[in-house]
């Protein structure tokens, strides 16, 4: 693990449920030697990416807030995006997400809905989401390189079993190369008693994936909608969003 990978790690300890930490807790949990992670703490407060909270007390810093404002003006897919899923999101009376993967992470990074329409889930830009629950996610990993998927299952074999994605690395391979031919995906049920999803991927000019294109709601709703129409919607959509990508 290189120094940059090193100290960026300390970032993905704080959490809502774990949203201090103290350099002796960040040293024991990471193995970091007292002297290396005060220097990495120190460069983490001096970019504004930490902030102190009291004698040893650091929490996430105000960097953190102007970058996800600087990446909602420029990142490409959603400035590409925004206006598209407001459209879809009144066209079809679903909530319309948009989700990526970043190393082995899976987030939602905006949702678009009508006025005053109830969110019936709990994901929201920003929050961590399961690799193995729900649509977006099996459709951006079907399109990922098999190295990667190697990794996945290599870290996370005992989820993908347990969430019924294949009980070997072949049943896994499998179950993607499913999602990827057919191009999308239908989860009902996988979020919640009653909550529902629909997704496609949308993919850069080499065919890479970037996101991932989801309409979700209650079950009903979605049923009501038709599997064949969720489809057309999506794809249509994906397809006008890869067209504005620079």
């Amino acid at each position: 693990m290189n120094g940059a990978v090193r100290l960026f790690a300390i970032l993905d300890l704080f959490t809502q449920e774990h949203p201090i930490w103290t350099t002796e807790d960040v040293n024991e949990r990471l193995g970091y030697s007292r002297p290396t992670g005060y220097r990495y703490i120190k460069s983490l407060v001096d970019a504004g990416l930490l902030q102190k909270t009291g004698a040893g007390r650091y929490a996430l810093g105000a960097r953190i807030v102007q970058l996800d404002y600087e990446m909602r003006q420029s990142d490409p897919v959603l400035v590409a995006g925004g206006r598209i899923m407001e459209r879809l999101a009144h066209e079809s009376g679903l909530i319309v997400v948009l989700s990526t993967m970043f190393g082995l992470s899976f987030v939602d990074i905006h949702v678009a809905s009508r006025p005053q329409q109830e969110v019936p889930f709990a994901y929201t830009r920003g929050r961590p989401r399961s690799l193995f629950q729900g649509a977006a996610p099996k459709v951006f990993m079907s399109l990922l390189p098999r190295a990667t998927l190697v990794r996945i299952y290599e870290r996370f074999g005992d989820d993908i079993r347990s969430h019924g994605l294949g009980s070997t690395w072949t049943e896994f391979r499998k179950y993607l190369a499913n999602i990827r031919r057919e191009g999308f995906y239908l989860s009902l049920g996988e979020l919640g008693p009653d909550i529902a999803g629909a997704a496609v991927a949308i993919r850069n000019r080499d065919g890479e994936p970037l996101a991932a294109l989801a309409l979700a709601g209650r079950t009903r709703d979605l049923e009501r909608a038709g599997t064949p129409n969720l489809k057309r919607l999506l794809q249509d959509a994906s397809e006008r969003i890869s067209l504005k990508l620079p």
